[in-house]
C-alpha cells in the first residue's frame, strides 16, 4: 500500500464514506487513478465500494483499524514503548495501538515479546527481539489465538508487563470488549497479576460492549491521548486507575 492509498483508506475510515470526486480533489490525482486505488484496496479487503464512493469495512482486521486515527495511535505506541525496560518480558494483546507498540519494541534484542496475535508476530518476523506466539484456536478475522489452549498457555508463562487493548469503557460497566473469546483471554492475562496497562485512543471511552474485560478490577493504568474529556479522566482516577494523557498534537514532544 503506497502513501496515497494509505491517505485514501484513512479518510474513508474516519469519515465513513467518501466519493471518488472528493478523493480525486483531495489527493490531486485523476478519478481514474482513484478508482484503480479503490479497486486494489477492495481486493485486499481494506474497504468496500459502491457506485461512485467507498466505505469502510466493519472489520476486526488490525491493519484496517490501524489507519483510523493513525498519528494518535503511533504517538501512544511511542510513549508506551518508553515505559519498557531492557530485559523485560512483555505481553502484547491484540489491537491496532498494540501492533504499533510491537513495531516500536521490535528493534530491542534484549526484550521478549509474547502475543496471541498472529498479525503482531508477523510484524516482528525480522525484529531483533525474541517473539513467543501463544497457541490456541485461530480466530481468523482478528488474527488472534483464543480458547482453552490459549488460556492454558498463558497460565504457564510469565511476563512483567501486559499491554491490553479495549473496545469500550464506561464508569458503570468498566472496560468491555466486542468478542467473548478475546475478552476471556484478557481475563487469563490479568490473572497473572503482572503490571497490566490499557493502551487505547480516547475514541473507545464512553462506549459499552457486551463482554467485561476486567470484572475484578486488576487493571491499574491507562495510556490514552489528551483528547479524553476531563470528566472521564476523573472517573477513571476515582476507580483507582493511573491515567497517562499523551499529547498527540502534531509536533508535540
Amino acid at each position: 500500500m503506497n502513501a496515497r492509498q494509505q491517505q485514501i483508506l484513512q479518510m474513508v475510515v474516519e469519515r465513513g464514506r467518501m466519493n471518488v470526486s472528493d478523493l480525486s480533489r483531495i489527493t490531486g490525482v485523476s478519478e481514474v487513478t482513484i478508482r484503480q486505488d479503490l479497486n486494489l484496496l477492495e481486493k485486499q479487503n481494506y474497504l468496500r465500494r459502491a457506485h461512485g464512493y467507498a466505505m469502510p469495512l466493519e472489520s476486526d482486521d488490525v491493519e484496517t483499524r490501524m489507519m483510523n486515527n493513525f498519528p494518535v495511535k503511533q504517538r501512544l505506541a511511542e510513549y508506551a514503548a518508553s515505559l519498557v525496560e531492557d530485559g523485560e518480558t512483555i505481553f502484547i494483546e491484540n489491537g491496532s495501538s498494540n501492533a504499533l507498540l510491537a513495531r516500536e519494541l521490535g528493534h530491542n534484542r534484549r526484550l521478549t515479546l509474547i502475543t496471541a496475535s498472529s498479525h503482531i508476530a508477523w510484524l516482528l518476523r525480522e525484529s531483533e527481539c525474541e517473539v513467543i506466539l501463544v497457541g490456541g484456536s485461530y480466530q481468523k478475522k482478528s488474527e488472534t489465538m483464543v480458547g482453552p489452549l490459549a488460556r492454558a498457555f498463558i497460565r504457564q508463562i510469565n511476563f512483567t508487563k501486559a499491554f491490553i487493548g479495549i473496545d469500550g469503557w464506561q464508569s458503570d460497566t468498566g472496560f468491555t470488549g466486542k468478542d467473548m473469546l478475546r475478552s476471556d483471554l484478557v481475563s487469563a492475562v490479568l490473572d497473572k497479576e503482572s503490571e497490566a496497562i490499557v493502551l487505547s485512543d480516547s475514541s473507545k471511552f464512553g462506549i459499552t460492549w457486551p463482554w467485561p474485560l476486567d470484572a475484578q478490577h486488576r487493571l491499574r493504568r491507562v495510556i490514552t491521548d489528551n483528547a479524553l474529556d476531563r470528566r472521564t479522566v476523573q472517573q477513571l482516577e476515582e476507580s483507582g486507575l493511573k491515567v497517562d494523557l499523551v499529547d498527540c498534537r502534531e509536533g508535540a514532544s
